[in-house]
């Protein structure tokens, strides 16, 4: 049963600072000078020691700080008056305040703001009328420091106990602590200040002096926020309480400089962790991330070790890291993440895009080959029904399709460098198209025969080949429908109509924005065409999509 005791005790810093309080307290009745109260002061130390939030717990000690703390305690001890005791307090009631808004549970934070009211009571109480010698107020509150005081330390064991998770770095907030501390000895040297000089009692001068602290930290409270177009101090202090030190900034800036410059995830790590090594209070560090890993420095008994995501680097320091830097340093290595994460995500977009190149470039090419293929299978129809004009169509139509076999060879050989330029008069390319696709059954209407503004001859025909296919297509689907082409000039539009049954909605909505599959392919044969129209400055649309009329046109883009 005493072990469990015990090892419940080790697991809550709650009991160790009950405990300090409790040794404190008898040594305090005790008084300055006896040697009960030395004695007691030094068990109050040990347990402030064992409660103490600077260190973790379960650390050891080096040989220097043990030396340390043992030479001021004795030197303490050897010097014991109220003014050593008055500073003492102090500074626990700041070192107390500085880490209570740690603790997310409602009943440590009471706990420990009850620690804070005994230790203002007794300092304010006890304490200071020692301190300055005044036996009267010492009789009027002595029955505080016998009754009251010893009620509020019991009912601190009564507050509801949660287990602290001691495992973890505890923090205090020296910005918190320092400024406790100041604020209270204000309070006793001021009280001083107006018993000297006003000559007025020790809780007169009290109250006086807890009036004038009051109104000026309402004061600056009121001159912290912008008034009247005044900016306030806000501005003032936050640049000395956010600035982080300038081989951290600089760090920043170099890592904003890198991002910039490299392109790749890996050499952006490498870049990096060569300028993070350059901290002066690194001796080394290493990193390990799917894109490598490495090591930099020396290895140290202190070591750091951050993760993000993937990412994972182990920090060694030449000493120590205080509580407030570790906070920075897990701040700016979740920069450093997510420039990482970033620069994945590009390489991840390039990728992509050179497989969307690839994917747009063959399904492109396909199609041309199939028009091509077609374009030859006509001529051959010609050339066997139609003998006595094959001759004239051959003629006209085999350097085109030579021509449209070349540009095709050179996009396999490389896509990047192949510009499509080849361009025609108007009347020349319907004419071609006209001879091309005699062999269908298609009612041609061309009041732009006669145009002779230049055209992209290769865009036109695939696109002029890909919707006469599709309505060809729903021709042997649905016998006896209508297919008419018609070219306008002024505006230049291209329109190709069927008379057959209208694209269902949930495709006409989809259709030239996605792929759309089809009774007759893949369906990204319009998807392509749109694509490569939109890149000339051209725009397929469906014009119209009811019984009788289904009409795809292909006019320049901003053309109403």
């Amino acid at each position: 049963m005493t072990t469990g005791i015990l090892h419940y005790m080790r697991r809550s810093n709650r009991w160790w600072s009950i405990a300090m309080l409790a040794t404190l307290h008898f040594a305090l009745l005790a008084g300055a000078q006896t040697l009960w109260a030395k004695s007691l002061l030094l068990t109050h130390l040990g347990l402030f020691l064992l409660w103490q939030p600077l260190w973790r717990g379960e650390s050891k000690l080096s040989r220097w700080n043990v030396v340390f703390i043992l030479g001021s305690s004795v030197v303490a001890l050897f010097w014991l008056n109220w003014w050593v005791l008055a500073f003492w307090v102090s500074g626990l009631f700041a070192l107390v305040g500085g880490r209570v808004f740690v603790f997310q549970s409602k009943w440590q934070r009471l706990h420990y703001q009850l620690v804070m009211v005994y230790l203002l009571a007794v300092l304010l109480f006890w304490i200071t009328p020692h301190l300055f010698d005044l036996p009267s107020v010492d009789e009027a509150t002595r029955s505080l420091m016998e009754l009251a005081l010893p009620l509020l330390l019991l009912s601190m064991m009564l507050v509801p106990h949660e287990q602290e998770h001691v495992t973890r770095a505890q923090t205090v907030d020296f910005i918190y602590s320092i400024m406790l501390f100041m604020l209270l000895t204000l309070l006793v040297l001021g009280s001083l200040a107006f018993m000297s000089q006003a000559h007025t009692d020790y809780f007169g001068a009290l109250l006086r002096t807890l009036f004038i602290m009051a109104l000026l930290l309402f004061l600056l409270g009121w001159l912290w926020n912008p008034r009247l177009g005044f900016s306030g101090l806000q501005p003032i202090f936050s640049r000395y309480f956010l600035n982080i030190g300038t081989p951290f900034e600089g760090w920043l800036r170099h890592l904003a400089e890198v991002a910039q410059q490299e392109p790749g995830p890996a050499n952006f790590m490498v870049r990096a962790m060569d300028h993070l090594s350059e901290l002066p209070w690194l001796s080394g560090l290493s990193w390990e991330c799917e894109e490598g890993h490495g090591n930099l420095g020396m290895a140290s008994p202190h070591r750091i070790e951050v993760a993000d995501q993937d990412l994972r680097l182990t920090l060694f320091s030449r000493q120590a890291i205080a509580p407030s830097v570790l906070v920075h340093i897990h701040l700016l290595i979740q920069l450093l993440g997510h420039f990482y994460q970033a620069k994945r995500r590009e390489q991840s977009l390039r990728e992509m895009a050179r497989l969307q190149a690839v994917y747009e470039t063959g399904a492109r090419l396909t199609h041309d080959l199939k028009n091509m293929l077609q374009s030859l299978l006509a001529l051959t129809s010609i050339a066997e029904h139609q003998s006595d004009q094959a001759q004239a169509v051959l003629q006209n139509q085999l350097p085109v399709l030579a021509q449209r076999i070349e540009l095709t060879l050179a996009k396999l050989k490389a896509p990047q460098l192949v510009t499509e330029t080849a361009t025609l008069p108007l009347a020349r390319w319907w004419e071609s198209l006209r001879q091309r696709q005699q062999h269908r059954k298609i009612k041609w209407l061309g009041e732009g025969a006669t145009g002779k503004q230049l055209i992209p001859a290769t865009l036109f025909d695939s696109i002029a080949d890909n919707l006469i296919d599709n309505a060809c297509n729903k021709l042997l689907r649905e016998p006896g429908i209508n297919i008419s082409v018609s070219l306008s000039a002024h505006p230049l539009i291209l329109t190709v109509c069927d008379s057959g049954s209208p694209i269902p909605d949930a495709v006409a909505h989809q259709l030239l924005h996605t792929v759309v599959p089809s009774e007759d392919g893949m369906g990204v044969g319009l998807f392509q065409a749109a694509r490569w129209a939109e890149q000339a400055g051209y725009r397929i649309s469906l014009r119209a999509n009811v019984a009788g009329r289904v009409c795809f046109e292909l006019q320049q883009a901003g053309t109403v």
